[in-house]
């Protein structure tokens, strides 16, 4: 069974170029494994206080999935070859804007050689192609996410630069955190108290 698939339940056709590994320039100039923490003047809305875990980082651009965007799907009606491994009334979330009829499997594998894409430590994507009774064998948990979010050559670097995200380690926790509401403060108040204080600063900033 194929996991890359799409809500409608056939392979996605760009699915395999998201597991296509790219050169790095060098592993200090990658994010791979961070968390993007939304600015709190991030004009993007589909960005608006997210936390965005980054799964591959290079000089042809970067691709992650946002952790704190529930979706209204859930598995075991638009997804259910997910639901042994995930859950019948796990939430699809919403990884990002870009094609959002591709489902990304994310997991902790019990062994970090398992994942089709390692991300960070033991986290890693499911690869293309993989058997769900392998991935129950092989996974601690699981999360599934309807699209990703891309940057091309340079583009978040130069995000980067206006400070539209701020960047922090990535936990398990973090990761697999089930309270969506409260990861974008927690996670930035984590940096220290400026951040703190932004992190509690009112979604319109004309009421505070």
């Amino acid at each position: 069974m194929v996991i890359a698939t799409s809500v409608a339940g056939g392979p996605h056709p760009g699915f395999a170029a998201l597991h296509r590994r790219n050169g790095y320039k060098s592993w200090i100039d990658s994010l791979k494994g961070q968390l993007l923490i939304a600015g709190a003047t991030l004009p993007d809305p589909n960005f608006a206080r997210t936390v965005v875990l980054v799964c591959e980082h290079s000089d042809e651009g970067a691709l992650g999935l946002v952790l704190n965007r529930p979706g209204d799907l859930v598995v075991g009606e638009s997804a259910p070859e997910l639901a042994d491994l995930i859950g019948e009334d796990a939430v699809i979330d919403s990884g990002g804007p870009v094609q959002t009829d591709a489902l990304l499997v994310l997991a902790e594998f019990e062994e970090p050689g398992h994942a089709g894409i390692q991300v960070v430590d033991n986290v890693g994507l499911v690869g293309d192609g993989s058997e769900i009774e392998d991935l129950i064998e092989e996974t601690r948990r699981a999360r599934v996410f309807a699209g990703y979010a891309g940057w091309g050559p340079g583009q978040l670097d130069a995000e980067l630069e206006r400070e539209d995200w701020f960047v922090a380690p990535a936990g398990t926790d973090d990761i697999f955190n089930p309270d969506a509401d409260e990861l974008w403060a927690r996670v930035l108040a984590r940096k220290g108290a400026h951040f703190a204080l932004v992190a509690r600063m009112p979604i319109d900033p004309s009421v505070n």
